[in-house]
């Protein structure tokens, strides 16, 4: 065999025995689809299933069926910030390369979900306050923040060379911004100014009768079930490209 293009074969090689099964594999493309039709379930059970709210309670009391996909969508960008912040930490002090999956995955799900939570409460706040943000908000502006960090994240990554050098700076703003997620959680219960409260473990204020709190468990399933999805697509994406840059590496030395 010609040496000159022995690492092209080992690369080859390499990508055949780490990636056919995976190559091979549906299971994220299910597990996805199966998110996007439980999503879209949650949606027609909020619309057309849903119990009506009292008038008396909201001004726009039909807006309020959105918080159906509005909290399911939130809660999945919580779990995404969540991965975004062990796969950061992962890579950052034991430069694991699955970790750095798991940080890609974690950003682009978080914009993903993060986008869809902001764009439902800008729904339902254009209805019943009349605006469809409020800078005062302490919740919504964190939960924004968190969103652009996100949006940073992907953004950045496509626009840099990969390294180590970039895979460092990234995973110190994932690190750093997870701190939002907790100020965001406790938001309403220390600074309760126009965002509703808590809907699970809000005392009073959090109480759903039994269909409403079907309907939200679904949601949550869904947007769940769409997490993950996302993120296995994700993280196999990445995989593919890191092999693609080691093949193309090994050809670029012959």
């Amino acid at each position: 065999m010609d040496y000159r293009f022995e690492p092209v074969v080992n690369a080859i090689v390499e990508n055949k025995r780490q990636g056919g099964e995976l190559m091979g594999n549906r299971l994220a493309e299910s597990i996805l689809l199966l998110g996007f039709v439980g999503i879209g379930t949650t949606l027609m059970l909020a619309l057309l299933k849903a119990p009506s709210v009292s008038i008396n309670a909201f001004e726009s009391p039909d807006a309020q069926r959105i918080f159906y996909w509005h909290v399911p969508a939130a809660w999945a960008a919580f779990i995404a910030f969540g991965i975004l912040f062990v796969g950061s930490a992962l890579w950052f002090f034991k430069r694991s390369n699955l970790g750095w999956r798991m940080h890609v995955a974690g950003a682009e799900a978080g914009l993903a979900t993060g986008l869809m939570t902001i764009w439902s409460g800008m729904v339902w706040g254009s209805a019943e306050w009349g605006v469809p943000w409020d800078w005062t908000d302490v919740r919504l502006n964190t939960f924004g923040l968190l969103t652009f960090l996100a949006l940073f994240l992907v953004l950045g990554r496509q626009s840099q060379p990969d390294g180590v050098e970039t895979r460092d700076t990234f995973s110190t703003f994932g690190l750093f911004g997870f701190v939002l997620v907790p100020v965001t959680y406790v938001a309403t219960r220390l600074w309760q100014i126009r965002h509703p409260g808590p809907v699970v473990g809000g005392g009073d204020s959090g109480n759903l009768n039994g269909e409403m709190a079907v309907i939200l468990l679904i949601g949550a399933i869904s947007f769940t079930v769409f997490i993950i999805g996302h993120v296995l697509m994700s993280m196999r994406i990445t995989s593919l490209e890191q092999r693609l840059e080691s093949l193309q590496e090994a050809l670029d030395k012959v």
